[in-house]
């Protein structure tokens, strides 16, 4: 019994080792190749020595030297913010809204459908909607698509913190002679933080990684990272879209830590 317990453990180690290589690895393989001294995809003689003379930094002084990184990571940051802050609003308004509303399922599978829609689609539309109100090719038009994008994210994460939320706790405010906009931000805000964080997040990263609505609906002026790393791939082959990548790898990574510490700390009130 126990050699069967070990051999089906070996077996169950191995797969998920096998599985996370898998997935992992073909991005795991660029950050050592944004730090190629040459100008190429590969890896060079020197680097498989490991020669220091191999290695450089010039890729990542490129994103600081060129104007056109520099303005995309710019445009980046004005962008996912602001789509952000918008998206995190209008999603856990939504979700409060959705939690004492009847037919809310249905109203659930409309806000999400952005999340279903091949983005594409979804840019296409978005670029003749905004077109009709002089909004394509404007910063503002892109903060609305992004949003657009965003909400839903918020909504989910919103809806499945309220579902283990105490409603007594609102009455009691009510009854004490709160308003709705105080029991709001007294009671129900500090509760469901987590999970309104967690979707502010998620928000955050589509804005950032989104490539298609800004080629739908962008301009020169507008162009974000992902963007100009399309442009570069299009255009000229550089490796700086390596270091770029190895930047957006690493956000990412924090981006999962972030919402695993406020997962956990969502729980801990309920395991004590």
């Amino acid at each position: 019994m126990i050699s069967t317990q070990r051999i089906g453990r070996g077996a169950y180690l191995a797969s998920c080792t096998l599985i996370f290589a898998f997935l992992i690895a073909p991005i795991l393989v660029i950050v050592p190749l944004s730090f190629n001294a040459e100008p190429y995809f590969t890896f060079t003689e020197g680097m498989l020595r490991l020669d220091a003379e191999a290695y450089s930094l010039r890729w990542y002084r490129q994103i600081v030297e060129n104007e056109l990184w520099t303005r995309g990571l710019v445009n980046s940051l004005i962008i996912g913010i602001a789509s952000t802050a918008l998206a995190t609003a209008l999603g856990t308004l939504a979700a409060l809204g959705l939690s004492s509303m009847p037919g809310h399922r249905i109203a659930m599978a409309l806000l999400i459908s952005p999340m279903v829609t091949p983005v594409i689609i979804s840019a296409a539309g978005m670029f003749f909607f905004y077109s009709t109100l002089g909004l394509a090719q404007t910063h503002i038009g892109l903060i609305l698509s992004h949003a657009a994008l965003g909400t839903p994210f918020v909504v989910i994460t919103v809806t499945a913190t309220l579902s283990a939320f105490d409603t007594n706790l609102t009455r009691a405010a009510a009854s004490l002679g709160a308003s709705p906009i105080l029991t709001f931000r007294r009671v129900q805000l500090p509760l469901i933080a987590p999970g309104v964080i967690s979707g502010a997040l998620f928000a955050f990263a589509t804005s950032f990684d989104e490539v298609v609505v800004v080629l739908f609906m962008g301009g020169i002026e507008q162009r974000t990272i992902p963007r100009q790393m399309w442009a570069g791939i299009r255009e000229q082959i550089s490796p700086t879209i390596l270091a770029v990548a190895t930047f957006l790898i690493a956000f990412a990574v924090l981006l999962l830590l972030t919402v695993e510490w406020l997962r956990r700390r969502a729980a801990a009130p309920q395991t004590d």
